[in-house]
């Protein structure tokens, strides 16, 4: 890969917690940086927090909300047009126990923002990262990985918040291990990590979880996974941390995979139903 200073990174939900300071982490490295809400007022003024520490001018900003997939695209839009390649895109923003139960669109919430917006992000973004391969995708998910429902999808029989959070990232491991053998011709790797358990970020503190670890931690976890040498080939696999290790045992079902993808792509629209 290009040196950090030449790269364009794209994170999304980089306003606090993991994301911000991934972000700050590259704005440091002179990266020009994506940052990514869905918050106006705390979008600006990470930017010009962003900005004043690091002294690095190329920082933009982009709104959406990815509990709406019509706001995903739009969000796709108007990276794209601004950013005609990107090297890094970081999967990052998510919801946890204490959300909402339902999305924009009437999908579980969980599902919606961890696992379908980055779906439908990522493919609607392939142009630019495939013109800046060898670039990657880094998809933070969780070790709280539990089976997809397919007949129960959303949850409406039996619903459970840990349950939900815990399907939809492992929904999101699924996808990076799709990715990865669809771009392995494309200089492109696809990768997955758990940056650490309950770490001090608004999403746990919202779940009145008492967090075990520190922020820092998980952006570092990020960064390593995103820019590491050592991983310059290898893509498709799950981290735990900065160590490779085996997901929960349906990521390696290829039926399921395939089910899910054909799923995902009538949710979103990106097939007729």
């Amino acid at each position: 890969m290009k040196a950090i200073d030449q790269q364009t990174v794209f994170i999304t939900g980089s306003t606090d917690g993991i994301g911000k300071l991934t972000a700050l982490t590259f704005a440091r490295q002179r990266a020009h940086v994506l940052v990514h809400g869905r918050n106006q007022e705390k979008l600006k003024g990470v930017i010009g927090e962003l900005r004043k520490q690091t002294n690095n001018k190329n920082i933009d900003g982009f709104l959406a909300d990815l509990s709406s997939l019509e706001e995903v695209r739009r969000l796709a839009g108007e990276v794209i047009r601004k950013n005609d390649s990107i090297d890094i895109l970081i999967n990052n923003a998510g919801v946890g126990y204490a959300d909402p139960r339902y999305s924009k669109d009437g999908y579980e919430l969980r599902f919606a923002v961890n696992y379908l917006a980055p779906f439908l992000l990522t493919n609607l973004l392939l142009p630019a990262l495939k013109k800046a391969a060898p670039s990657r995708i880094v998809n933070v998910s969780s070790a709280g990985q539990f089976p997809v429902d397919f007949g129960d999808i959303m949850l409406e029989k039996n619903f459970n918040s840990g349950t939900a959070y815990a399907q939809s990232k492992l929904a999101l491991i699924m996808f990076t291990i799709d990715l990865a053998e669809e771009l392995k011709n494309d200089n492109i790797t696809a990768n997955s990590l758990h940056p650490g358990t309950y770490l001090d970020t608004n999403m746990v503190r919202h779940a009145g979880i008492k967090p075990w670890g520190k922020v820092e931690a998980g952006a570092e976890s990020v960064v390593y996974v995103a820019t590491s040498p050592e991983l310059e080939n290898i893509t498709g696999k799950y981290f735990n941390i900065k160590r490779e290790e085996q997901a929960a045992a349906q990521a390696y079902d290829a039926n399921a995979r395939e089910r899910l993808r054909n799923l995902s792509l009538k949710l979103t629209a990106m097939v007729s139903t």
